[in-house]
């Protein structure tokens, strides 16, 4: 019971630290785009902020697991508040010299400072026991929720803050919110590191932990339903933006599909405790696919508001599904490798699609953004079912 009560304090400390480190994503996801359009001369090359602030979450990974290891979480967590200061701030700095190396630079550091703010779910879970986990996760990740909020709204008030600096004023404040998150990470308790004194090197190797079918099939069900999204994310403002809508509904619009993307997290937990997490994934992605008919159905400022919605609530349900998932495939001596391995896998595909996601829409349309996402959820919930259908562990 103690033990529990702390993982209930830990939990409420990371989600504070969640609504507030996690606004960088939103704004970078936001804006990325629009200001790459604004400085790069390539059309083809105006996601590449966005992606790369996916390959700064992929390759922050294992550096990540590493040091949260060697210095506990809260340590390592202090530390990335100060990388995500200085990764709005560069930004901010690209913006004024008009440097699109420079901006790219800062949305890299800034998806290093993410990859620390991605594992405060595993954090939470990893101090919890029995159906808390499952919750703590959710909870967790209703911070997300708050930060749906914050980050596109600080887009629309902070944008133009900074005098003929489109855009500057917004990742002064992203520097701001990852500076406030610093006293909140200090209150962490050394039991939210769940066993970080372990053998790095106990139990089985990573080698043996993918010889696991279920593992494996956590893994691309993460994956799938993050590359997924951010596939889509990226490319909507600028497919708005291209169809005659304003830069504020575009924002909006990435406000409500935030807002789908962690609101259900209230719930999510109950529903795998009782439908199973295989089941609750596999929701997620059938909604993610009807997210793709309803973009299909004409470019309008409805038709993408209520897409971008369910795609943000298909995403909630396949993501933290998948992560519970994952951490029922480890023991305690086991969960960097395992930890570490399912994020460097997620976000390094989340990368490399966020950035093809500018060249498919430039050269063949946001139609066929949304078509592609058939193949992919399909791929993955056959096996998903199969996996239900045998009776998944939950």
């Amino acid at each position: 019971m103690t033990d529990q009560s702390g993982a209930r304090r830990n939990i409420a400390v990371l989600t504070t630290a969640q609504a507030l480190g996690g606004s960088s994503a939103p704004i970078v996801m936001s804006l990325g785009g629009l200001v790459g359009q604004q400085l790069s001369g390539n059309p083809a090359w105006v996601t590449l902020p966005v992606s790369l602030f996916g390959v700064g979450l992929a390759l922050g990974t294992l550096p990540a697991a590493l040091l949260m290891r060697a210095w506990g979480r809260r340590n390592a967590y202090v530390f990335a508040a100060a990388v995500g200061v200085a990764a709005g701030l560069i930004a901010a700095f690209g913006i004024f010299l008009t440097s699109f190396a420079i901006f790219c630079i800062g949305s890299f550091t800034a998806g290093l400072y993410g990859s620390y703010i991605q594992s405060y779910r595993f954090a939470a879970a990893d101090a919890a026991e029995g159906a808390l986990k499952a919750r703590a996760i959710s909870w967790v990740m209703v911070g997300g929720l708050i930060a749906a909020v914050v980050g596109p709204q600080l887009v629309i008030w902070t944008r133009d803050a900074v005098t003929q600096t489109p855009y500057a004023g917004s990742f002064l404040s992203q520097a701001a919110l990852a500076l406030l998150s610093v006293p909140v990470l200090l209150m962490l308790r050394a039991s939210a590191s769940g066993g970080e004194a372990a053998s790095e090197n106990s139990g089985r190797s990573l080698l043996q932990i993918l010889a696991m079918p279920r593992y494996l099939l956590a893994v691309a069900t993460g994956v799938a339903s993050y590359g997924l999204m951010a596939f889509v994310m990226t490319a909507a403002p600028i497919a708005m933006v291209g169809h005659g809508l304003s830069v504020d509904d575009a924002a909006l619009g990435i406000q409500w599909h935030l807002l789908a993307m962690f609101g259900p997290s209230f719930v999510t937990g109950r529903l795998i405790a009782r439908f199973g997490k295989e089941r609750v994934s596999a929701a997620g992605l059938v909604l993610i696919a009807l997210s793709g008919i309803v973009a299909l159905a004409g470019p309008g400022l409805l038709s993408f508001w209520f897409s971008l919605a369910l795609l943000g609530i298909g995403w909630n349900f396949s993501f933290i599904g998948a992560t519970a998932m994952v951490t029922e495939c480890h023991t305690s001596g086991e969960r960097a490798k395992a930890q570490g391995f399912n994020d460097f896998m997620v976000f390094g595909v989340t990368a490399v699609v966020s950035f093809l996601a500018g060249s498919v829409l430039h050269s063949w349309g946001w139609e066929t953004i949304n078509w592609l996402l058939f193949p992919a959820v399909a791929v993955i919930l056959v096996p998903l079912l199969l996996q239900a259908g045998r009776g998944g562990a939950r």
